[in-house]
């Protein structure tokens, strides 16, 4: 079967390299995530599209072939090309992405398309003639799959493409997932376990699998049909009908599988594995129709879809993934039957503490727990996958020795497999035993969120043994209800769910926390015994001044007359006092920042304006490029949040666009197409709004939660220099710290100048030192600083350059959030004006000589434009926001201009 100059001793092995490639570089990406852009998505298709679509096309080649009783055309040599050709494109699409380049992420997409037709009609062309055994009808699911991932790739190069609107992308977005997960990998998986499943059990197949299995396929398919085209047609009760007709043939076809696990029950690794995976499919199949029929709107959909790629991706592709390989891996690694033993013995290593860990842990990690003990049960899940690939390596280096010490032929190859190693009867405790310390170390690591560790709230009073348990639920930047009562001495219990649309939680002043809650999470607070008022708010910066407060009011007798406070019961350092806990930042629930005197002065203690930045200081470049050539703009703005030097000495907790702020400078010409794609790799929601574009705001500028991504594309109609900026509220907040920059489009008829320059004022609002920005100040418009490009009087250490004679063209954008722009140059005259897309002074077609001249570029927040100067003799020009108090806090820089 194998052709002419390819060793089948070295041929599963060689072909398998590149499955175990992407899943080496799957488990990469998930333990260095946090500082990868996009790594939710990268991860899922390095492993649905890399590994399990490589081994989909190997293994359903292989059982085709056994299936059918007859090579396939072109043998292995054709298949090494079409594994060859798929992997090409899913790099592509890998690559295309990440990179935001359309075209290659197109390509990828199509010879994906087109590798997987060709291998279907191969399976096709292999059926003619065959003998078609009754296992032969099996082949039929491979065909189908094959066809499946055709019309999946379609649908991700569609979706991928920039541009379309909210109802269609979410459309497109659900007929992707339901084809490619439960018709592609799905169709291929339940064809291969009606065979394989036995085969791990060592027993008989029922007889009448194949039966049922003819008849389930027909049901999986018009399931899968039904709920793409629901998708696609937005008739969102088509798609749980169609999950449900699925599901029906999912229970055809496992029926048979379970009669035989009861003959003889699952004890190995591999059919754990495969029985957990399966079970998982029909949890996430059914939790897709679920969520689908209920989401508020069909662009709800794609975001609400986010909370099933974990249960899929691991609970169902990796375990039967890695289920099947273990399996399998005598085969690939060939050998007599002491080798296949050795084989065994290794893959089956510590068998039932692996499946109960990686499935324990991914229950743990679907349900609203602190954000600690979802790291450490995620880290002990990614383990015991990853053991996978230690054990593989063990078992090549036990095959050498094994075939070293056995007498025979390393020749044969077609052996039965030996029997598996007996597992430890305890595995399984062990493994619970293992997400019970994870557990436990991440309570540990922050027991307020778990809701341990906090002040008492009875304030004297005795307990009644009685518990109140309240429902609260997040709407915009409010808690509802935002008052409750408990009787004095109840057990108070908050049941917390996030329905807004950014990250939050709720922080009482006792101490209790929920922890960090995503969109559409939930998660019990356990209040304790409560005997006193107490307050309650979202820790999130800013969200408690804009309203996210809850009061806790007790009612009844022994109530005290005042209200309970942080140091009312307080252990010392248990609870911050409040005003520190308005302004200390986003990590404060986390327990990564606590907030309060530990934190040290505020930054503005430290203020020195007048001092010499340190050593490595380098100032913002000001100078701006023309605009490039290009028509169509794409850019990736990755949110990041980092610690930075605001003034000399002076660090702020910054949130940038690109790693900067104020963020990149983008530049076009009328006409010009922006497609930007906004990557979260913050901690907490964001989102961006293009001043520069004019389009409905629904879906490009919604906040995204960590570790999502969105493309916004818009065309630029009318030039001046425009702002963008986060847009997730409070959006004075996000604005203030760090999250705007500026989109230049030239207007038409731009003369070249001998320099230009681009300086960005806004406003800085001093914490605590490294901690982000006062919510408070915000609020109260009480800046500590004023700055051009982040960095206060930067110019004045770093002057920018011109000579005498010279036409500086300098923009200006002012970003605010609150405070407006005087701009002035101390000892030039402005004789061209520009501001709000309109000359006010010169431009083109201005005659003669200027006779009148500006002082001022006046601008209010969010206002831009810029001015044009020569300048008559050499020396030192200061540049200022002539709201003098303002350049005094920093907006203030020079030109040196040479002779």
């Amino acid at each position: 079967m194998s052709a002419p100059g390819l060793d089948r001793r070295t041929w599963h092995v060689r072909v398998n390299a590149v499955v175990v490639a992407w899943l080496v570089a799957a488990v990469v990406v998930a333990v260095v995530h946090r500082w990868v852009p996009g790594a939710e998505w990268l991860m899922t298709h390095l492993l649905l599209l890399g590994a399990v679509g490589s081994a989909i096309l190997i293994w359903s080649a292989h059982f085709a072939d056994t299936l059918l009783g007859r090579p396939a055309p072109g043998g292995q040599r054709f298949m090494v090309v079409r594994l060859a050709a798929h992997n090409a494109g899913a790099l592509g699409v890998v690559a295309g992405l990440s990179a935001g380049h359309e075209t290659l992420t197109t390509s990828g997409g199509l010879l994906v398309a087109t590798t997987a037709l060709v291998h279907g009609a191969v399976i096709a062309r292999q059926r003619r003639g065959a003998l078609m055994a009754r296992f032969g009808a099996l082949s039929r699911y491979y065909l189908a799959a094959a066809g499946a991932l055709a019309t999946g790739a379609v649908l991700g190069v569609l979706l991928a493409r920039p541009g379309a609107d909210a109802a269609t992308h979410a459309g497109l977005y659900g007929a992707h997932v339901s084809v490619m997960l439960l018709g592609f990998v799905g169709l291929t998986v339940l064809g291969t376990l009606v065979v394989l499943w036995p085969t791990m059990l060592r027993t008989k197949m029922v007889e009448s699998a194949p039966l049922a299995a003819g008849r389930a396929l027909w049901l999986l398919l018009a399931g899968v049909a039904v709920a793409a085209a629901g998708s696609l047609a937005g008739l969102a009760l088509a798609v749980p009908a169609g999950i449900a007709v699925y599901l029906t043939g999912l229970g055809v076809l496992v029926r048979p599988m379970v009669t035989v696990a009861r003959v003889s029950p699952p004890r190995s690794f591999a059919p754990l594995s495969a029985a957990a995976a399966v079970a998982w499919l029909a949890g996430t199949a059914a939790a897709l129709g679920v969520i689908v029929a209920t989401a508020p709107a069909p662009a709800d959909v794609p975001d609400r879809l986010g909370a099933l790629v974990a249960p899929f991706a691991v609970g169902f592709a990796a375990q039967v993934l890695l289920g099947a390989l273990s399996y399998l891996a005598p085969v690939m690694l060939g050998g007599g039957p002491s080798v296949v033993r050795a084989v065994n013995r290794e893959m089956d290593r510590a068998a039932g503490a692996r499946v109960v860990v990686t499935n324990a842990c991914l229950v743990l990690f679907v349900l609203p727990l602190p954000s600690l003990v979802r790291v450490t049960t995620s880290l002990l899940g990614l383990a015991a996958l990853a053991s996978f690939l230690v054990l593989l390596a063990r078992a090549g280096l036990e095959r050498r020795r094994a075939a070293r010490r056995r007498d025979g032929d390393l020749l044969a190859t077609n052996l039965p497999l030996g029997p598996p190693a007996q597992p430890r009867r305890l595995g399984g405790v062990w493994g619970a035993a293992a997400v019970a310390l994870a557990v436990v170390l991440g309570v540990a690591g922050d027991p307020a969120a778990a809701g341990l560790g906090t002040a008492s709230a009875a304030a004297g009073v005795a307990a009644t043994g009685r518990t109140t348990t309240v429902e609260v639920r997040v709407e915009g930047m409010r808690f509802v209800p935002d008052v409750v009562e408990v009787p004095a001495g109840d057990e108070l219990v908050i049941e917390l769910t996030n329905t807004g649309a950014d990250v939050h939680d709720l922080v009482l002043a006792s101490g209790a926390t929920t922890g960090r809650l995503g969109v559409g999470e939930r998660a019990t607070l356990e209040a304790g015994v409560v005997g006193a008022d107490l307050e309650g708010w979202c820790s999130v910066a800013g969200h408690r001044q804009m309203g996210m407060t809850l009061d806790v009011v007790v009612t009844g007798s022994g109530v005290p007359s005042e209200r309970a406070t942080a140091g009312d019961d307080a252990a010392p350092g248990d609870v911050a006092d409040a005003d520190d806990q308005a302004t200390s930042g986003d990590h404060a629930a986390s327990g990564d920042h606590p907030a309060g005197p530990a934190d040290g002065p505020a930054a503005a203690d430290l203020l020195d304006l007048m001092a010499t930045p340190g050593a490595g200081f380098s100032a913002h470049d000001a100078a701006l490029a023309p605009a490039p050539g290009a028509t169509v703009h794409e850019v990736t703005l990755t949110v990041s949040e980092t610690t930075v030097e605001v003034a000399p000495g002076v660090e702020q907790e910054r949130w940038t666009f690109g790693g900067t702020a104020p963020g990149p400078t983008l530049r076009g010409s009328v006409g010009d197409v922006f497609d930007i794609t906004l990557v979260n790799d913050g901690t907490i929601g964001h989102s961006i709004d293009f001043h520069a574009g004019a389009l409905a705001p629904d879906r490009p500028m919604r906040t995204i939660a960590p570790g999502e991504s969105l493309t916004y594309r818009f065309t630029a109609t009318r030039s001046g220099i425009w702002m963008y900026h986060c847009s997730t509220m409070p959006m004075s907040m996000h604005i203030a710290n760090g999250m705007f920059g500026a989109v230049i489009v030239d207007p038409p008829g731009l003369a070249p100048v001998d320099r230009e320059y681009v300086l960005v004022q806004s406003e800085v609002y001093l914490g605590s030192v490294g901690g982000p920005a006062d919510a408070t100040k915000i609020g109260a418009e009480q800046p500590d600083l004023v700055v051009f490009n982040g960095y206060a009087n930067q110019y004045d250490h770093e002057p920018l350059a011109a000579r005498v004679g010279e036409r500086v063209r300098v923009w200006v954008l002012d970003a605010g959030p609150s405070r407006g722009s005087a701009f002035h140059v101390v000892g030039g005259q402005f004789d061209t004006v520009y501001t709000e897309g309109a000359y006010l002074l010169g431009g083109p077609g201005a005659a003669g000589e200027p006779t009148g001249g500006a002082q001022v570029l006046p601008l209010v927040a969010a206002q831009g434009g810029f001015v044009e100067l020569t300048f008559p003799e050499a020396g030192t020009y200061p540049f200022v926001s002539h709201a003098m108090v303002d350049a005094e806090r920093g907006a203030h820089g020079v030109f040196a201009v040479a002779p």
